[in-house]
């Protein structure tokens, strides 16, 4: 059967070529002229997805051929798209850069599992005729890919925006349907070391979605966008994925969520919704002990800048200590772990929940950053041993000390982890890793976790039965 999905891909030359303000634009634009936006990002990045959102009004979703495999790629676009609506998808780095030199996983790649066009955004400061010939070598490196159109971004100047066009067109046959100018970069998204700032952090989300609206608006052709993503060819497939219903609710999952924890993938909250698992939002910041909770997961983010928060939220912190060393099931990847540790050391030290015995700090450069593949080979509550788990890892941090044992059940195949080829401590109930998962390439990871929290809870009910009054 065939399937018709507008849809367009956001590409760059580069990182930083200004994709993030074109697909952020683009989305609020579009939906300010009544369509329906389906936003997605292109591999595993948390930050972009969440501005996408916003823009949007809806739930941008990741897609990454290495860590959910193409078939899931492509299941996961269309469960989420329709005929009635615009897929925008925001690429990543450059159009030809992934895992290797051969491009495995790329922006690329990801538009022929789609078979979608591409939009080129091309960052020109210091460049004219020499535009015309990247776009040429981009579009010829690979027939097998349709560039539909160029969008300009950083010229200086309208004789440098005509030389730059003309050479695009002329040299590389393909389209110019907008150039954006130079901005002052107080109208730009504000950046820190793991990309941009969160939505959460930034005070004037709003009106910096705001200001990418009215440039697209501005600089862009919007209609000829439209047109490009309607050209998409329709989808053929033998059946179309079907999304699987909700569980019954069995057990209370929490998650940290406030501007210190903010990493999660909305399809690894369905996964433990369709589990059973009743999802539980819970300040590290502001709340003071954890809710009825039968798990609790904590995610990604930034600790090392609500450093100083978390660690007066002593009440809060001494209530996840004592629930941890009495069993809670607690899943906690790379910020969580490092809220899980005893000390925190970033521009002060800073005592944190000390489930872990370590302390982390921070450097100046990243410590793990790209594609993660791990084995599981020693016993654990949450993954069976033999278990291949892919993600991906993104840290500025470090353990800087190690006091007592630590156990860990991950040899580390490809990454970086903790460091000497391990991830994955284990301490009680807890996993703790420097890695984050998808849930539609790691399936059984939302399962595990209900099951845990379900034997946990009969321990309890067990020990509870057995009191002498």
């Amino acid at each position: 059967m065939k399937l018709h999905r507008p849809r367009l891909i956001v590409a760059g030359t580069s990182g930083d070529s200004g994709k993030t303000l074109v697909s952020v634009g683009l989305a609020s634009a579009l939906k300010r002229k009544g369509y329906k936006i389906f936003p997605f990002k292109k591999g595993p990045d948390y930050i972009d997805p969440m501005w996408l959102s916003i823009a949007s009004d809806t739930i941008t979703r990741n897609l990454d051929s290495f860590i959910m495999g193409k078939k899931a790629v492509l299941d996961s676009f269309l469960l989420n798209t329709h005929e009635n609506g615009i897929a925008i998808i925001e690429g990543n780095r450059g159009l030809y850069d992934g895992f290797d030199a051969n491009g495995t996983h790329s922006t690329a790649e990801l538009a022929k599992i789609l078979d979608c066009p591409i939009i080129l955004v091309v960052n020109v400061p210091k460049m004219t005729r020499t535009t015309g010939a990247i776009v040429w070598g981009l579009k010829y490196f690979d027939i097998g890919l349709n560039i539909a159109a160029v969008i300009i971004n950083n010229f200086s100047g309208n004789r440098h925006k005509e030389i730059i066009a003309r050479s695009i067109t002329e040299m590389a046959g393909v389209e110019v349907i907008g150039a954006i100018p130079r901005l002052p970069e107080e109208t730009l998204f504000p950046s820190r070391h793991l990309g941009l700032t969160t939505p959460f952090e930034f005070p004037d989300a709003e009106k910096a979605i705001a200001n990418a609206t009215e440039i697209i608006e501005k600089y862009v052709d919007i209609e000829k966008v439209v047109k490009i993503a309607n050209s998409a060819n329709d989808i053929f497939v033998s059946e179309i994925p079907v999304a699987q219903p909700s569980s019954s609710k069995r057990v209370r999952i929490g998650y940290l969520y406030d501007k210190a924890f903010s990493f999660y993938y909305k399809e690894n909250f369905e996964a433990l919704d369709r589990e059973g698992a009743d999802l539980i939002p819970i300040s590290s910041i502001e709340s003071s002990e954890l809710p009825e909770i039968d798990g609790l997961y904590i995610g990604g983010g930034f600790p090392e800048t609500s450093a100083l928060e978390l660690s007066r939220n002593k009440p809060f912190i001494e209530d996840l200590r004592n629930k941890a060393f009495n069993g809670l099931p607690i899943f906690a990847e790379c910020g969580g772990m490092m809220y899980l540790a005893e000390e925190l050391n970033c521009n002060g030290s800073y005592q944190m929940a000390g489930v872990l015995p370590i302390k982390i700090s921070m450097s100046k450069r990243p410590i793990g950053h790209g594609y993660f593949e791990g084995v599981v080979d020693r016993t654990n509550p949450f993954f069976p041993v033999g278990s291949l788990i892919r993600g991906h890892e993104f840290h500025y941090s470090f353990i800087s000390e190690i006091k007592g044992d630590l156990g860990t059940c991950v040899k580390v195949n490809l990454g970086t982890g903790i460091g000497e080829n391990r991830d994955g401590i284990i301490k009680f109930n807890t996993f703790s890793c420097y890695f984050h998962i998808h849930s539609v390439g790691n399936p059984f990871w939302a399962k595990n976790f209900i099951d845990i929290c379900l034997k946990k809870n009969k321990k309890i009910h067990r020990n509870s039965n057995n009191v002498v009054r």
